[in-house]
């Protein structure tokens, strides 16, 4: 495959399929609120910082992307709130004209038929090449483990400083942010927070959604806390924060 990867700043073109692109992201995890601060600028204010692949055989149809957002940094320490925290430090900082001086991975998400080709790795190594060539020293990721989500009841702090072996993360992702040069620095705790009423989650995951207490969900990192009598269900999700050297 003879990839082609650029800012989508130099293909705007492609900016309304990008979006759309077939991908295996659950439904639930697309209704967290906080996106709204990133998206809908993503094709124009924050072009620069969204990268796009495509390849020799369907020129001009995404097979993949990534995102990043600039942020203002607070404090020497990565923040608890991952996710939804350089998001919103980022929108904080254009509406107050503030200079961000850090940069945070988003996602890279894969075409669904071309997942397992490897594709995600040379989607990484684009977003530490292009991050250098803004000037960044650093780039972070709030990085989401791939297997997870299938034990939602262990802990984050254990399962991501799980190893093989070798040395390497137990985790597939985390292992190839960790061959890619980065290092595993801390848990966010709460990531990424999504509240709905039951019927809302319903909707979200086929799930009856009808007893009080943990419930597991389908491609969740932990469960969801559901509260019958007052009608509403929340999930609090945990990223690892892993730190990628520039220089």
């Amino acid at each position: 495959m003879a990839l082609k990867i650029t800012t989508l700043a130099e293909r705007p073109e492609l900016g309304s399929s990008l979006f759309d692109m077939d991908h295996t992201w659950h439904e639930f995890m697309l209704q967290d609120p906080i996106a709204d601060l990133f998206y809908p600028f993503a094709a124009t204010t924050l072009a620069e910082y969204v990268l796009v692949a495509d390849d020799d055989t369907e020129p001009g149809r995404p097979v993949a992307r990534a995102c990043m957002t600039p942020y203002v940094v607070k404090g020497p320490d990565l923040p608890d709130d991952g996710w939804d925290g350089v998001i919103r430090s980022g929108w904080l900082g254009r509406e107050q004209d503030a200079r961000p001086d850090g940069v945070s991975a988003l996602e890279i998400t894969v075409r669904r038929d071309l997942q397992g080709t490897g594709l995600s790795s040379r989607m990484l190594a684009a977003m530490r090449e292009h991050a250098a060539r803004l000037g960044y020293r650093e780039l972070v990721a709030p990085v989401r483990p791939n297997g997870k989500h299938l034990e939602p009841h262990t802990p984050m702090t254990e399962y991501a400083h799980r190893t093989r072996p070798d040395g390497l993360p137990h985790d597939a992702w985390l292992r190839v942010h960790v061959r890619a040069g980065g290092k595993i620095v801390k848990v966010a705790p709460r990531s990424m927070t999504i509240a709905g009423t039951l019927e809302e989650w319903r909707t979200w995951t086929g799930l009856p959604f009808d007893r009080t207490g943990a419930i597991e969900v389908p491609g969740a990192l932990s469960p969801v806390h559901c509260d019958v009598a007052h009608d509403h269900a929340v999930y609090v999700e945990p990223n690892v924060w892993v730190s990628h050297p520039l220089v």
